[in-house]
């Protein structure tokens, strides 16, 4: 596995004067060797020459947040990260690779969830590159291998847990964003972290159930939200009536038999539970 080299390249304003200096006067020794007619150092000074005006196609630019992978012949020299005009050997390849902060949103995936519903399925991945040699040697192209390998966490994340939780404390794509953001995080990292980059964050932008199953599911989860509505109320009406209760009791307001008492908790938990008010009835008459 190829490491990043750092590597200091000489500034570009260091090595311009330099070479005016040098070009002048290599080209100022070889007038001088022609006019005295010593063509032997005329050839030398000329090779110079030539070696000096090669130098000036070593400039190159480095922007900021990004850097320059030196390649000789093939061999990896080093990495250029330090922004502004550097010079370096003319023969160096000089592959750019950035290393700004992006974006990558998935298509919307159908896949199971672990109960076996259709589901659709999308996310965004922050990531950047952290390492320049990994992410031009180790993969291809590391931005194509990022989507895919995204996309293939993603569906790998998203048949590991079910779309709605079923079970108290259990963690499920809806109801646990915080979880699942953490586990789509750490699975995307472990597959391109190979490739040099390292991935910021990752969350989930679209779920839904998949069309063909959406208008069942829909039913399925206004049912439970009913039932569990009426749990709650049926609960809260039943300490109401013991309240009822233990007051009439305790200050001795009325005397109640079982079968009274019974009736009273009946007509209680219809007007509490009731969706529609209860019509109240005047009784003139004994209770008994």
């Amino acid at each position: 596995m190829i490491k990043e080299i750092p590597h200091k390249a000489i500034t570009g304003f260091t090595a311009i004067p330099f070479l005016v200096v040098a070009q002048i006067a290599s080209a100022f020794a070889l007038y001088l060797a022609l006019s005295n007619y010593r063509f032997a150092l005329a050839a030398l000074l000329l090779l110079c020459f030539v070696v000096i005006f090669v130098g000036w196609f070593g400039f190159f630019m480095v922007q900021p947040k990004t850097g320059r992978v030196l390649q000789l012949f093939g061999t990896y020299v080093g990495t250029v990260t330090a922004p502004g005009l550097r010079w370096a050997i003319p023969f160096y390849t000089k592959k750019a690779v950035s290393l700004r902060v992006r974006n990558f949103e998935s298509s919307q995936l159908k896949v199971n969830d672990s109960s076996g519903s259709p589901i659709e399925i999308a996310a965004v991945v922050v990531w950047e590159v952290v390492d320049t040699a990994e992410a031009t040697f180790e993969v291809d192209d590391y931005e194509d291998y990022v989507n895919i390998q995204s996309e293939a966490a993603l569906r790998n994340m998203a048949i590991s847990y079910p779309y709605d939780q079923h079970d108290e404390g259990a963690i499920s794509l809806r109801s646990h964003p915080q979880e699942i953001s953490d586990a789509l995080k750490g699975e995307v990292q472990e597959r391109l972290g190979k490739a040099g980059v390292r991935v910021i964050e990752a969350r989930i932008s679209h779920l839904a159930y998949a069309p063909e199953i959406a208008s069942a599911m829909l039913r399925r989860q206004q049912a439970t939200a009913v039932i569990a509505a009426r749990a709650k109320v049926v609960e809260g009406a039943v300490g109401m009536v013991e309240m009822a209760l233990t007051q009439l009791s305790e200050r001795r307001i009325v005397d109640l038999d079982d079968e009274r008492r019974a009736a009273m908790v009946s007509n209680l938990l219809v007007v509490l539970c009731s969706d529609d008010s209860a019509q109240p009835i005047v009784n003139a008459g004994s209770i008994y």
